[in-house]
């Protein structure tokens, strides 16, 4: 059993898992791919990745915003950019302070200060309206998107294996704990989700054993908006097939053809 003093002063380590650098070229690894950067309003400046859609004028492709999960770094998210791509969508890949090369450390408060500096670079560098802007989170990232579309709604809004909250999942893997007393990062979809009136696809396998299948149906069923739920058969929460697999692609293309 974990002592609450040591869980209290790790947790974050439980709950981040950063994958820092150095990275190849982003053009090595996609086509057109390009380092950007951005600095977040507490000074961070992070690194990150942006993917033009194939065969799109830059003025006339959807954009999708992708909020990583909680581990690995944005090489790791290569083959979703290049899916989505090559089916004519624009990617901005992101990276948190602490991944990526990017300097700093993880938590929830930081985390979305680097995902609105993210929107700021798109909407005011690169001039994306938000009618052509989609956000894309997996997993942890679904909490930082659901949190920045209460600001800045989108479009669009992917979530892939989404929880109701991080209390939920940690009661789950540490149920000897009192966790909703001692967590500090909070991460509240389902609340946030509940005030969002923008149309939503969730994905999730059904064999997920991180987060449990039946909190990303509870999240579609408290979305405000139109909502498109999919279920992946089979598949557990880190497989490939919830990476670039051809249901999440689709139903990542099929929402930013129906909302532009």
């Amino acid at each position: 059993m974990v002592p609450l003093a040591v869980f209290w002063k790790v947790q974050r380590r439980l709950i981040y898992f950063p994958e820092g650098g150095p990275l190849r070229p982003p053009a090595a690894l996609l086509p057109g791919g390009r380092e950007v950067s951005f600095e977040t309003d507490d000074g961070v400046r992070l690194g990150a990745w942006f993917v033009p859609a194939a065969g799109v004028p830059g003025d006339g492709a959807p954009v999708v915003l992708v909020a990583p999960g909680n581990a690995g770094n944005r090489a790791a998210r290569v083959p979703l950019a290049a899916a989505l791509a090559a089916r004519g969508v624009a990617v901005l890949l992101v990276d948190y302070r602490g991944y990526g090369g990017n300097r700093g450390d993880p938590d929830e408060a930081g985390l979305d200060r680097d995902i609105h500096a993210a929107h700021r670079y798109l909407t005011e560098e690169l001039k994306v309206p938000p009618s052509r802007l989609f956000y894309f989170g997996e997993s942890l990232g679904a909490a930082v998107v659901t949190g920045l579309a209460m600001t800045h709604p989108p479009a669009g809004l992917i979530l892939r294996s989404p929880f109701v909250d991080l209390v939920s999942v940690g009661k789950m893997h540490y149920p000897y704990l009192p966790v909703g007393a001692l967590l500090m990062d909070r991460f509240p979809v389902a609340k946030r989700i509940a005030g969002l009136r923008v149309p939503t696809v969730v994905v999730y396998g059904t064999a997920d054993s991180v987060v449990p299948p039946e909190q990303s149906r509870e999240v579609a069923r408290r979305a405000a908006g139109p909502v498109r739920l999919v279920k992946v058969r089979g598949a557990e929460h880190n497989d490939r097939v919830l990476l670039d697999g051809p249901q999440l692609i689709d139903a990542i293309v099929a929402l930013t053809r129906t909302a532009c």
